[in-house]
C-alpha cells in the first residue's frame, strides 16, 4: 500500500499547527505524563515537516523548540543535542535578532536545570548580549522577560 503524497502546503500548514499546539502543551499546567510525550512528539513532527517548507529560521526555531520541550520533561541530554543544532543554525546562516538570543537562552535554561552556575552565568550573558540586536522593542521586552524568569534553583 502506497501512502499519499504531503503537499508543500500541507508540510507547511502541519508544522506550523504541531509547533503552535506544542506551545500550548508547554504553557498547560497540569500536563500528565501522556500529555508530555504527545508534546516531544509534535515538537519533533513540526520540525519533521518544516523541514519539507521551511528556511533555516524556521528550522533553528523547531530544534530551540525541541529542546524547551525536552527542557520540560527534564530530559537535559536531549534537550542540549537541540540546542547546539538551534544554535548552529543562527551561527551557520547568519541569524541574529530574537533568533540568535533564544538559541542562547536554551543554554541558559539547560544549565540552570543542571545547576550549572558557571555554564549558566556563560550564556544568561551571550544571551543579554544577543537581546542587544533584536530590532524589535516589544520581542525584545518579551526576550528579556523570559530571560529574567530562568534562574538556577539553589540546593536547600
Amino acid at each position: 500500500m502506497e501512502t499519499p503524497e504531503i503537499s508543500l502546503e500541507q508540510h507547511k500548514q502541519f508544522a506550523i499547527e504541531l509547533f503552535n499546539n506544542t506551545w500550548d502543551m508547554l504553557e498547560k499546567n497540569d500536563r500528565s505524563d501522556y500529555d508530555d510525550v504527545r508534546m516531544i512528539h509534535m515538537a519533533h513532527t513540526s520540525l519533521y515537516h518544516w523541514s519539507y517548507v521551511g528556511e533555516a529560521v524556521n528550522m533553528t526555531r523547531g530544534e530551540w523548540l525541541v529542546s524547551r520541550v525536552y527542557c520540560s520533561v527534564g530530559l537535559l541530554e536531549s534537550a542540549e543535542y537541540h540546542a547546539h543544532k538551534s544554535l548552529s543554525i543562527c551561527l551557520n546562516n547568519n541569524i541574529g535578532d530574537i533568533d540568535l538570543a533564544f538559541a542562547y537562552e536554551a543554554f541558559t535554561r539547560i544549565y540552570a536545570l543542571k545547576l550549572h552556575q558557571e555554564d549558566f552565568n556563560k550564556y544568561q550573558a551571550l544571551a543579554f548580549e544577543a537581546s542587544k540586536q533584536i530590532t524589535s522593542i516589544n520581542n525584545r521586552d518579551y526576550f528579556i522577560g523570559e530571560l529574567e524568569k530562568i534562574q538556577v534553583k539553589q540546593s536547600p
